[in-house]
């Protein structure tokens, strides 16, 4: 077991943490797509005010967090509320047909026939913030609008314990390309004594399923920029983001072949990232001009001074 890094990154040490206490102290699993090293429940608290919690022990393709958050935002506008591989390849500036990280679930949905069209990924996390389906006893439905309704309430009623959105929605799992892994989040707003009188926006995220390795540090930036997003949009400032990681796992070994192929797992390269010393966290610069959370654009976010060690390839399972 590698000695935990310290270092001038205090949000990072959030994550390595985690990371190797599932290692250390995990159990060996079994489960539907790998042999995994694991535990359950774990909590990390990231403070926004003293850097953007983008991870520096190794790359972090940023460009692919935020494509992803607006993709998510968009919620299939223009393909009846399913979102599509070609929209998120617009955003990253790919050919609509071009692979990304999404295209290995949407091909599974559609070879199991359950695609309503060409790269959909059905009704995932974007679907359920932006268009939830509410049926009314005659049986019609209309479509809630989870993200505009906390965004609209921290401004009127800032204090409420309402500030809720969910993806985990079981009566449309089956019309997802893959269940949501990161299911729930709660805004919190609290007073401060900053000069200009704005108050902090913290971000509570509940995570079901932690690929450690790949999965997590995409999931940390990815809730960080929504704060910051959000905060913006409502005349506060981003506090602190609070991720609760429920079934922590490192993959061991994938076994989609019928065996276990351990050359295939994440072991070595988590062992690696361990060894590493964090660089000083990155700031996030967000266009000040953008006040409505459907009018950003991939030009409107940014890291600034991001500095990290090379790449750890590792197939996504």
């Amino acid at each position: 077991m590698p000695q935990l890094k310290t270092g001038n990154n205090p949000n990072e040490q959030q994550f390595l943490y985690a990371l190797h206490m599932t290692l250390e102290h995990g159990s060996v699993r079994k489960t539907r797509n790998g042999i995994t090293i694991a535990v359950l429940a774990h909590q990390m608290r990231f403070d926004l005010q003293i850097g953007f919690p983008a991870t520096t022990t190794k790359f972090l393709a940023f460009e692919v967090v935020k494509a992803e958050n607006l993709w998510f935002l968009d919620a299939g506008k223009d393909t009846g509320g399913r979102l599509s591989i070609g929209k998120l390849n617009e955003y990253l500036g790919k050919p609509p047909s071009a692979r990304n990280i999404w295209t290995k679930n949407q091909e599974w949905f559609a070879n199991q026939g359950l695609a309503k069209f060409e790269g959909d990924c059905g009704r995932i996390y974007g679907a359920q913030w932006r268009n939830w389906k509410v049926t009314e006893p005659d049986g019609n439905y209309w479509n809630f609008d989870q993200i505009k309704h906390v965004v609209d309430k921290l401004k009127d009623d800032p204090f409420s314990r309402y500030h809720i959105v969910n993806a985990w929605n079981p009566g449309e799992l089956s019309d997802m390309c893959l269940p949501p892994c990161h299911m729930k989040m709660q805004f919190f707003v609290r007073p401060s004594r900053r000069k200009d009188k704005k108050m902090y926006l913290d971000l509570s995220m509940d995570q079901r399923s932690c690929d450690m390795f790949l999965g997590v540090p995409f999931n940390i930036a990815s809730y960080a920029l929504l704060c910051h997003m959000v905060a913006q949009c409502v005349d506060m400032v981003p506090g602190e983001l609070v991720i609760t990681l429920e079934d922590c796992h490192i993959y061991l070994a994938a076994t989609d072949k019928g065996y276990a192929q351990y050359s295939r797992g994440h072991k070595k390269q988590v062992v690696e990232q361990l060894s590493r010393n964090p660089y000083k966290a990155p700031k996030l610069w967000l266009n000040p001009d953008v006040k409505d959370i459907d009018s950003f654009t991939m030009k409107d976010i940014k890291l600034i001074g991001y500095k990290s060690h090379e790449k750890i390839p590792a197939e996504m399972l």
